[in-house]
């Protein structure tokens, strides 16, 4: 791993407790910010998987057009 990876993970590491410290310190109760959480949660899962069926949809155009393409 490089010097510029190290760093690149430990901003990530850094930031994702940062927002898991936020969380356990809210003033809200904490079956109110385990809805939050999991609403959240689920908006990702959801927009990973739009993300994920455009990206699958791109690759499968890809094959398209190059199966229609002559051989030279």
């Amino acid at each position: 791993m490089n010097k510029y990876s190290k760093i690149g993970l430990a901003f990530v590491a850094g930031a994702a407790l940062g927002a898991i410290a936020g969380l356990l310190f809210a003033p809200d109760k904490g079956s109110e910010t385990r809805r939050k959480m999991a609403d959240k949660a689920r908006d990702w899962k959801d927009d990973m998987k739009e993300k994920a069926k455009k990206k699958w949809q791109e690759a499968h155009n890809c094959k398209e057009k190059f199966a229609e393409e002559p051989v030279a």
